[in-house]
């Protein structure tokens, strides 16, 4: 085990921006999967009703429909 740590420790020292790449991307994926269940058990996350396409594209190029 105090090989790992020894190598792992040395490609710290070595290749730093991976590192913390690799520990963003961790961040990355262990926060949806721990986040949205929380999120849902609170229900916080209610669906809210989608505009209509021809609104947003009237309001976007501003005319009235």
């Amino acid at each position: 085990m105090a090989s790992i740590m020894d190598r792992l420790r040395v490609f710290t020292l070595k290749e730093p921006v991976i590192v913390a790449s690799c520990l963003i991307a961790g961040v990355g994926v262990f926060l949806p999967a721990v986040v949205r269940p929380i999120l849902d058990s609170f229900e916080t996350s209610k669906q809210v009703p989608q505009p209509a396409l021809s609104d947003v594209v009237a309001n976007m190029t501003g005319k009235k429909a």
